[in-house]
């Protein structure tokens, strides 16, 4: 099972790094499993093609969001698991005054093919300074 784990840590860090290559949307279609859930401040819950929608529409090209997973747990059948750490966002023209930070949590479900894709995801604003 740890080798499990590490495998979808370094999911979870390909992902974010995706995120700030190719922006958050980019990253989040391609991650994200077609069933997937999006938990979004303000709105109900965004279930499969209307997560992907939203996700198409959002405009990320102002700004980068990048995470950082803190741990990994696997159930104990390997098909399910979650990660969960701190995210940052931040103008493209970097400044540290204007970074938000947050906390996330990812729900991933393993393929058959194998590799995980994410079936719900969740964050929430208000971390302060490291």
């Amino acid at each position: 099972m740890e080798k499990e784990k590490k495998i979808l840590k370094q999911t979870d860090i390909d992902f974010s790094n995706i995120s700030k290559q190719k922006g958050m949307a980019a990253a989040f279609i391609e991650y994200m499993d077609s069933s997937a859930v999006l938990l979004r401040p303000g709105r109900f819950p965004l279930e499969g093609k209307d997560a992907r929608r939203f996700i198409s529409g959002t405009d990320d090209s102002g700004y980068i969001l990048t995470w950082v997973p803190q741990n990994v747990i696997i159930s104990k059948s390997g098909d399910i698991g979650y990660t969960y750490g701190t995210w940052t966002s931040y103008p493209k023209k970097w400044n540290a005054d204007s970074a938000t930070r947050g906390t996330y949590i990812s729900i991933w479900k393993r393929q058959k093919m194998g590799g995980w894709k994410v079936v719900l995801d969740s964050g929430n604003e208000g971390v302060g300074q490291p």
